[in-house]
């Protein structure tokens, strides 16, 4: 009977979640869905000096905005908690005694000044200091020294780490299900600390004890932990556990120009956010995607396709789809450049596909952040005027601010163009029409200035261009005879006005 898929995304709480760890999240997620499987949070804060208390929060609010529901996890629960690392030491404490008991990791007492010192005088003669069979036997360690003198270390409670035991004239072999088989001389890896002086495992030794523990059937992580999976596969060995997890290390998000990979740093630098939600700082407050006026649905769209192929030419996929789609096949084996035009792109795309209720819900929030009142205005009718025209939703309030306030501003090409005389002589006349008019649906305002321009002789493109400048200011907008109707008689009047008089200065 095969396994049931289970994956976790297991973030560090340091700081804010950021666009690509929320990509290794989406795709673990893609991934347990697409089989029926479990999406496991844990989080994994054994490193206190680099915790922050905040990040936690910022993870799992990046996560719910986005719509990855997890299966388990520090507010959901389940059967395999506790979900943060910080709470699960007693298992370590048990797992390491275990490695220690077996001869697969040792006590090592070398002081940070005693390691530094050996690592200078390696430099000086022109080589790398590396803690492993070569020189362990040299250092101060429970491999070296006596068992009188490590109990004496032990007794006095002198600061010790407990590092793995490399196995000699090894080659490691360890499968990935992208990268392929992956093979490293033991002679190459150093002995790596799994347990701290502060009593805290290290990220290596956790995140194997609690993979295993939690039933852990795929590891997806970005390729940045490629060179650590040798290390995690022996310990799987020490341990004599016979299933490891399949592997997959997926590729790098590479900054916009496509040298290096993308950084929390790179927002700042680019104009783009890096956070799915807000970060706040010393510094203030740091913009996120839903902040910035982003949708989830295109972000997560719009990240699924950085590392990932789905075989069709089809680009928009609803969170739905990708779980259908979704498959190790599709994953690249290379870096995917961030691009931010396509990333507005694609919100653009998805906004086109919201519908005109929800975005007429937002345009009235997007409104009183203004401070503007919409009282009065039928923001359903109003959307497909505008729709188009958005790329992100505070642009809802840029583009159909004419709706809501008099043009206070000229277009200045379409001020110099319309200051003649006979411009002025047609808004006159113009507005005298408009005063005129019994009906003012946009199909009988069509009908009734083609006449009047047809008995005028006048030119329909400058009068268009008289009444569009107007009414928005400009040259460019929606539908001119659907937006006077949502004006309404009076208000188009007195634009009218207004435009006579600013031609007029």
């Amino acid at each position: 009977m095969l396994k049931k898929t289970r994956v976790r995304f297991a973030p560090s709480p340091t700081g804010p979640l950021h666009i690509g760890g929320l990509r290794t999240a989406l795709f673990n997620y893609l991934y347990a869905k697409h089989f029926g499987g479990d999406f496991i949070l844990r989080i994994e804060d054994t490193d206190k000096n680099r915790y922050v208390a905040e990040s936690e929060k910022h993870i799992l609010d990046s996560l719910k905005w986005c719509g990855l529901t997890t299966d388990e996890g520090p507010e959901s629960g389940g059967d395999y908690g506790p979900y943060r690392q910080s709470e699960r030491k007693e298992l370590y404490n048990v797992k390491i005694q275990e490695l220690l008991k077996s001869g697969h990791a040792y006590y090592a007492f070398d002081t940070k000044e005693e390691l530094d010192f050996h690592r200078k005088n390696h430099e000086e003669k022109g080589k790398t200091f590396i803690y492993n069979a070569h020189n362990r036997l040299k250092l101060k360690n429970s491999l070296s020294l006596s068992q009188t003198e490590v109990e004496q270390n032990l007794n006095k409670k002198k600061e010790f780490v407990v590092r793995f035991k490399t196995p000699e004239n090894t080659e490691v072999v360890c499968e990935d299900l992208l990268k392929g088989t992956v093979r490293v001389s033991s002679k190459t890896m150093d002995d790596k600390v799994l347990f701290k002086g502060d009593g805290m495992p290290t990220y290596h030794f956790a995140n194997v004890v609690d993979d295993n523990a939690m039933e852990i059937t795929h590891v997806i992580r970005g390729e940045e932990w490629l060179p650590s999976l040798p290390l995690h596969c022996l310990l799987y060995d020490a341990f004599g556990w016979k299933e490891r997890p399949e592997f997959i290390h997926l590729p790098l998000i590479l900054k916009p120009t496509g040298k290096g990979k993308l950084s929390k740093r790179d927002g700042d630098l680019f104009g783009f956010p890096v956070f799915p939600v807000k970060w706040n700082t010393e510094k203030g407050e740091v913009a996120g995607y839903k902040e910035s006026g982003y949708l989830p649905s295109a972000t997560i769209n719009f990240l699924s396709l950085l590392g990932w192929n789905p075989g069709t030419e089809k680009e928009i996929f609803s969170l739905t789809e990708l779980v259908s789609l979704f498959s190790v096949k599709g994953l690249n084996n290379s870096g995917s450049r961030f691009d931010p035009e396509k990333n507005v792109w694609f919100n653009h795309q998805h906004l086109q596909l919201t519908s005109d209720v929800a975005l007429a819900l937002c345009l009235e929030e997007e409104l009183a952040k203004k401070g503007l009142d919409s009282k009065g205005k039928d923001l359903n009718k109003i959307i497909p005027l505008i729709k188009a025209r958005i790329n992100l939703l505070p642009d809802l309030v840029s583009v159909s601010l004419f709706f809501f306030k008099d043009p206070e501003l000229y277009a200045e090409k379409a001020i110099k163009k319309f200051k003649t005389e006979n411009s002025l002589l047609l808004l006159k006349d113009l507005s005298d029409c408009v005063k005129k008019l019994k009906s003012f649906n946009s199909n009988d305002l069509k009908s009734s200035f083609e006449e009047i321009i047809s008995q005028n002789q006048w030119s329909f493109e400058k009068v268009l261009g008289l009444l569009r400048l107007a009414m928005v200011g400009e040259l460019s907008g929606p539908d001119l005879f659907a937006l006077m109707q949502e004006l309404k008689k009076e208000t188009c009047v007195k634009r009218i006005d207004n435009l006579l008089k600013a031609l007029s200065a």
